[in-house]
C-alpha cells in the first residue's frame, strides 16, 4: 500500500466502531414503544453508517479511476501542433511503421498511410505467401536498414528465400505540407549468376482514415497513371507508380499490372484482405517471351464493399514481373510548386539516383564525425555494424496514436480488482521501438537506452520522443510502461498484456538522456528541460511517493505476480528485469535495491535541473532528498548484506525452492528448508551492481572493490561475451520459471546493462581513487569482449538480438533487436 493511501481509510473504520457501539448496547431496557422506538433508531444509525462507509469508498474509488485516466494540468513539454506539418514539415512524412517492412505515414491522428507488400509467384503451391508485416516466424531475414537518418532518406536491404529486396526512400522538402517524397523498390535474385528468375508481385498501396478523397485515374491494361488526393492536412497531392526498369534503370522491363479499390477494412487486417483477393489467375505476356500464370487481384477501378461514411479508402496497385527490376513511387505535395527543389524535375531516375548517393556520402561523413570509429581504431566491419545499429533504431521510429487500456490503483495492494479497465484519452506518441517484428511499440523503459544513443546523432529527436512520453502523464503523475496505440498496436499484443496497471512503475531511464542534456549544456536542450521540468518533477514524485518502502527511504515495485504454486520466483514485471530472482514469498516487507538506486539518481538529476532552472522551492524538496539517497551509510544499512559481501534485496526469503514434476499438475514450486525468513536475497547479479551501474558510490567506497571483484569473477558475472545477469553460481542460474516459461534474466548478456556497466567502469576508471586501475582494466576487457561478440553474431545472422548466451555467444530472443542493443554503438565510440 502507499503510504499517501492509508491517511485516507478512517471513515469505513469509524462506521464499523459505530455499528459495534448499537449491537452492544442492544434493546431490552425499555418496554413497549421504547424499545420498538429504540430499535428502530438503532437501526437507522446502522443502515446510515453502513451508507456512508460504502459510499465513501465507492467515491473514493471513483476518484481514483477518474485521475487515472486524466491528463496531467502541467503545460506541454512540446509547443501545441508540434507533430504537424507547419510546426515540424521535416518530421511530417517518414518510415512510422516499424512494424511493416515498409511503408510511410505522417504524424497525424489520422494519417494517410502508405506502404508494400510483395509475393514471390508460384514459389508455393496455392496463394503465393504475401510478405507485410514484420514477423518473428516467417522466414525472411536478414533484414534491416543500413542507412537511416531519422528523417530524409534510407535503404533497406531485405533477404527473402531467393530474392534480395532493396527498398529505399529520399524526402524532398517544399510547401506547406511536409514536401514531396520517392521510393525505389529493386528486387534482385538472392545468388548471383542464377539461370532461374522467379516471378515477382509487387503491391504499393494507400489507406485514407476519413473522409479524404483518392481519385485514381488508370491507364490501358490495369496500370495506374496516377492517384490524386486530398486531406485537410496533405492539401492536394499525387502519387505515381513509375514504369519498371532493369536495375539502374538503364532498360525499361515489361510487367503486368492488377488494381484494387474498396473501403479501408481496418489497418490490421489489410493483408488478410489481400491475401482474400488474390482468387484469381492471369497471364504474363513479355514480348517474345512465354506467358507465365499468376494470382492477381480484380483486374479494375471498380469501387467494391463500399463501408459506411468515414471508414476511409484503401486503393492498391499490383505489378508483377521477372527478377531483376526496380519500380518508383512518388509522392508529390500540391504545395511544393514548381519552383525551388521541384525546379529540377521528378524526383525519380538518375535525379533520384543522384539524390540517394549524395545522402549516403553525408550520412557517412557525419556518421564518423559524431562517433569517430575509424579514429578510434574499429575494423571496417564493425564501422559497419554502428552504422546499421544507428540506422535500424532511427528506422524502428514509429508515430502512434490512439486509447490504451488502464486498471485504477485501488489504493490496497493485492486485492482482487474487479473493475473493467478504462480508456485513457485518445494521445499520440513518437518513440523508438524495441524490436520491429516482436515489439513494435513504445516501451518506457526501453525508450530512456534508445534515447542516448539517438540523442548523439539528432538531440531534436530526442526532445520530441522525450516530450511525447511526458505527454502521457495521467492526474498522478503516472505512466504506463507499454504503450499499446492503435488498432494495428492492440492487434499484435496478447490480450492478457493490454492493460495498463496505474500502481506499476518502470525504472525511469528517461532521466538518462534528461542527464546527457543537462550535462551538454546545449540552449535547445535547456530550453526544453524549462518547458519539461513541471512533468519530469510530477513523475519523479510519482515514483518516489507510490513505490516507498516499508522504511523510511525505501523502495519497493508494486506489482509482483503472486506466489502461484506453479511459479519458481513471481516475477516483477514492473521492474523491468521480470524474471531475476527476488525474495522467495512476495510481501510488503520487500526492499528493492534497483528501484533504490533509481530514484536515487532521479532526485540527483532533477535536483541539479532545479538548481539550474532557478526553481527554488523544487530545488529545496529535491536536493535534501538526493543527499538522503546518496548517503552511504543508510545504502549500507538498508542493503549491504555483509554476510553476501554484496549489496541485495531484502524480504521474506529462502533459497530452498525448487520445481519438481508432481503429475496431473505438471511441474510445481516445492519449498524445503529452511523456511522463508526476513533476509537478504542471495541472487547475485544485475541488480547486485546496481549502486555501482548508476554510479552513486564514491570512488573511495569501501563497497566498490568487492562489487569490482564480483564483476570481474567468471564463477559470478564474467563471460568471455558481456556480463550475464545472474551468476553462474546461483541457484537460479538459467532456471525455467515455470514449466512453459525459460529463463529470460537468469544468465544471458543484455546490451543494456553491459552499457551501465562500461559507463561506470569508464567513469571510476578516470577519478582517482583506490578501484581506478582495476576499473579501467575491466573497463578495456569487458568492452573488447562485448564488442567482438555482437560484431560475431551479426556477421553470421545478419541481426542485432535481443540477449546473447553467456555460454557461447550465441543470439538469442527475438531478432531484429535494434531498440537498446544498438547501444553497441556508444560502447565502439566510448561514449557513455
Amino acid at each position: 500500500m502507499a503510504r499517501g493511501e492509508r491517511r485516507r481509510r478512517p471513515a469505513p473504520a469509524e462506521g464499523q466502531r459505530t455499528v459495534e457501539r448499537v449491537s452492544r448496547g442492544g434493546p431490552g431496557r425499555q418496554g413497549g414503544g421504547a424499545r420498538g422506538t429504540a430499535g428502530g433508531a438503532a437501526l437507522a444509525v446502522v443502515v446510515l453508517a453502513l451508507a456512508l462507509a460504502l459510499s465513501g469508498r465507492w467515491v473514493l474509488a471513483w476518484y481514483r479511476a477518474r485521475r487515472a485516466v486524466t491528463l496531467h494540468s502541467a503545460p506541454p513539454a512540446l509547443p501545441p501542433d508540434s507533430s504537424g506539418p507547419a510546426a515540424a514539415p521535416d518530421l511530417f512524412w517518414g518510415t512510422y511503421r516499424p512494424h511493416v517492412y515498409f511503408g510511410m505515414k505522417t504524424r497525424s491522428p489520422k494519417p494517410l498511410l502508405t506502404g508494400l507488400m510483395w509475393a514471390q509467384q508460384g514459389a508455393t503451391p496455392g496463394t503465393p505467401r504475401l510478405r507485410h508485416t514484420c514477423e518473428q516466424g516467417d522466414g525472411v531475414g536478414p533484414y534491416g536498414w543500413e542507412f537511416h537518418d531519422g528523417l530524409s532518406f534510407g535503404r533497406q536491404h531485405i533477404q527473402d528465400g531467393a530474392l534480395w529486396l532493396t527498398t529505399e526512400f529520399v524526402k524532398r522538402p517544399g510547401g506547406q505540407h511536409g514536401g514531396d517524397w520517392s521510393w525505389r523498390v529493386t528486387v534482385e535474385p538472392q545468388a548471383s549468376g542464377t539461370s532461374f528468375l522467379p516471378l515477382v508481385s509487387l503491391f504499393f498501396y494507400v489507406v485514407t482514415d476519413g473522409q479524404e478523397v483518392l481519385r485514381p485515374e488508370v491507364e490501358t491494361k490495369g496500370q495506374l497513371k496516377f492517384i490524386s488526393g486530398h486531406t485537410n492536412e496533405l492539401g492536394d497531392f499525387r502519387l505515381t507508380l513509375l514504369p519498371p526498369t532493369s536495375p539502374g534503370g538503364a532498360a525499361p522491363k515489361y510487367g503486368s499490372y492488377n488494381v484494387f479499390w474498396s473501403s479501408n477494412p481496418g489497418l490490421p487486417l489489410l493483408t488478410d484482405m489481400v491475401k482474400s483477393r488474390l482468387n484469381s489467375w492471369f497471364q504474363h505476356r513479355p514480348p517474345g517471351a512465354s506467358p507465365e500464370r499468376y494470382l492477381g487481384l480484380p483486374g479494375s477501378l471498380k469501387w467494391e464493399e463500399r463501408g459506411p461514411s468515414g471508414h476511409g479508402q484503401f486503393l492498391i496497385q499490383q505489378v508483377t514481373l521477372k527478377v531483376p527490376f526496380s519500380v518508383e513511387f512518388v509522392f508529390e505535395s500540391g504545395s511544393a510548386q514548381a519552383g525551388g527543389n521541384r525546379a529540377l524535375g521528378q524526383l525519380t531516375g538518375s535525379l533520384l539516383t543522384q539524390v540517394l548517393d549524395s545522402h549516403v556520402e553525408a550520412f557517412r561523413k557525419r556518421f564518423e564525425k559524431t562517433f569517430q570509429l575509424k579514429e578510434k581504431g574499429l575494423s571496417p566491419g564493425e564501422q559497419v555494424l554502428g552504422q546499421v545499429a544507428l540506422s535500424g533504431l532511427l528506422g524502428g521510429i514509429g508515430y502512434f496514436y490512439g486509447q490504451g487500456l488502464v486498471l485504477p490503483d485501488t489504493g490496497v495492494e493485492g486485492s482482487e480488482q474487479k473493475e473493467d479497465p478504462i480508456l485513457f484519452p485518445p494521445v499520440p506518441l513518437f518513440s523508438g521501438v524495441p524490436s520491429r517484428s516482436f515489439f513494435p511499440r513504445g516501451f518506457l523503459w526501453d525508450e530512456g537506452f534508445h534515447q542516448l544513443v539517438v540523442q548523439r546523432w539528432d538531440p531534436l529527436l530526442t526532445r520530441e520522443a522525450v516530450g511525447h512520453w511526458l505527454g502521457l502523464l495521467n492526474a498522478d503523475g503516472w505512466i504506463g510502461r507499454e504503450q499499446i496505440l492503435g488498432d494495428e498496436a492492440r492487434a499484435r499484443v496478447p490480450p492478457e498484456f493490454l492493460v495498463q496497471r496505474a500502481a506499476h512503475a518502470n525504472p525511469p531511464t528517461l532521466l538518462l538522456p534528461v542527464w546527457h542534456m543537462l550535462e551538454g549544456g546545449d540552449p535547445a536542450d535547456l530550453a526544453f528541460l524549462r518547458r519539461a521540468f513541471p512533468r519530469l518533477h510530477a513523475w519523479f514524485s510519482w515514483l518516489h511517493q507510490s513505490q516507498a518502502g516499508p522504511v523510511p527511504l525505501s523502495y519497493r515495485w508494486r506489482g509482483r505476480d503472486p506466489a502461484l504454486p506453479t511459479l519458481l520466483n513471481p516475477k516483477t514485471l514492473p521492474s523491468g528485469l521480470d524474471d531475476y530472482p527476488r525474495a522467495s514469498h512476495p510481501s510488503a516487507t520487500e526492499r528493492h535495491l534497483d528501484l533504490r538506486c533509481w530514484v536515487a539518481l532521479g532526485a540527483r538529476v532533477l535536483s541539479q535541473l532545479a538548481e539550474q532552472l532557478g526553481e527554488a522551492e523544487a530545488a529545496a524538496e529535491l536536493s535534501p532528498l538526493a543527499a538522503s539517497l546518496e548517503e552511504q551509510e543508510t545504502l549500507d544499512k538498508l542493503h549491504w548484506a555483509q554476510e553476501l559481501g554484496v549489496f541485495a534485496d531484502f524480504g521474506n526469503h529462502t533459497k530452498a525452492v525448487q520445481l519438481k514434476p508432481r503429475p496431473p499438475q505438471g511441474q510445481v514450486r516445492v519449498v524445503g528448508q529452511p523456511q522463508p525468513r526476513l533476509q537478504y536475497v542471495d541472487a547475485l547479479g544485475y541488480v547486485s551492481l546496481f549502486p555501482f551501474l548508476l554510479r552513486l558510490l564514491d570512488p573511495s567506497s569501501p563497497r566498490l572493490g568487492p562489487l569490482l571483484s564480483l564483476l570481474a569473477d567468471s564463477r559470478h558475472l564474467w563471460s568471455p561475451f558481456g556480463l550475464r545477469s545472474l551468476a553462474a553460481s546461483s541457484p537460479f542460474y538459467n532456471q525455467r520459471n515455470s514449466e512453459h516459461d525459460p529463463p529470460y534474466w537468469r544468465g544471458a548478456v543484455w546490451l543494456n546493462i553491459n552499457y551501465l556497466a562500461l559507463g561506470a567502469l569508464h567513469y571510476y576508471g578516470h577519478l582517482e581513487g583506490p578501484h581506478q586501475a582495476q576499473a579501467a582494466k575491466l573497463h578495456n576487457e569487458l568492452r573488447a569482449n562485448v564488442v567482438k561478440n555482437v560484431w560475431r553474431q551479426y556477421e553470421a545472422t545478419g541481426f542485432l538480438w535481443e540477449q546473447y548466451s553467456d555460454q557461447d555467444g550465441r543470439g538469442m530472443g527475438c531478432r531484429p533487436f535494434q531498440g537498446w542493443t544498438s547501444l553497441i554503438l556508444l560502447i565502439m565510440a566510448e561514449d557513455y
